[in-house]
């Protein structure tokens, strides 16, 4: 097992020096594991900052080969937990397949003041990628 860690070029940059956006954890039969930082969005609204943080991490993905169908888990943490179907009405848009496992929680405040959601994924790459 060989682990990666980095931050792809043709992927928005992170927003601090601090972390790794992904961890690729490549296994024995060639598939991998995707591990996304948290990625929050830019934009006025809820849902503006939940399709900025959705492309991101479908950028992040396509960087590893993958697409927002393989994701496998998803965690989000919201400030307000009543924006949850505005937050849900975004996400439908973007996982269209088979809904990943997940857990949603409020939380007082993220990483930056203005962020009203973050997103952090796990997806599995299948071996032929």
């Amino acid at each position: 097992m060989e682990i990666t860690l980095g931050n792809p070029a043709s992927a928005p940059q992170p927003l601090s020096p601090y972390y790794s956006q992904v961890a690729r954890v490549q296994l024995a039969d060639e598939s991998a594991l995707l591990y996304l930082s948290g990625q929050i969005g830019e934009g006025a609204t809820l849902a503006d900052q939940s399709r900025a943080a959705f492309e991101t991490i479908a950028a992040l993905l396509d960087a590893h080969g993958a697409t927002l169908a393989d994701i496998i888990n998803i965690r989000t943490y919201l400030t307000d937990i009543s924006e949850l179907p505005e937050y849900g009405a975004v996400r439908s848009r973007f996982l269209t397949s088979t809904p990943p496992t997940s857990m949603t929680m409020e939380v007082p405040k993220l990483f930056r003041p203005e962020a009203r959601v973050e997103i952090e994924v796990v997806a599995a790459v299948p071996a032929s990628t």
